[in-house]
């Protein structure tokens, strides 16, 4: 399915949040801690960060031909990409445009 209405796109993105406090409010209610809270907000902003480089910053600064469809291609591309020759300078794009 081709995802093209922006309206469907935002309210996908409005399911998530609303999925993701409604499951961190479960652990929450089922181990009530500081420290629970904490570890669990470490754990979803790392999350966030991995699939973050995974596309975007794969995409942009690593390899530009890299197009991303989800983690499951971004797995295989990872396997079948040709691992670097010693001494080879990895390809990475200056941040400022």
């Amino acid at each position: 399915m081709d995802l093209t209405n922006p309206r469907v796109i935002y309210l996908k993105g409005f399911l998530f949040v609303i999925a993701g406090l409604i499951a961190s409010g479960a652990i929450l209610i089922e181990v009530p801690s500081v420290k629970i809270a904490l570890l669990l907000g470490v754990a979803i902003w790392c999350f966030a960060r991995a699939y973050y480089f995974a596309f975007y910053v794969i995409q942009h600064y690593v390899d530009p031909s890299y197009r991303f469809e989800g983690l499951w291609d971004f797995c295989k591309y990872l396997i079948r990409r040709r691992p670097q020759r010693t001494g080879e300078t990895p390809v990475v794009r200056d941040s400022k445009n």
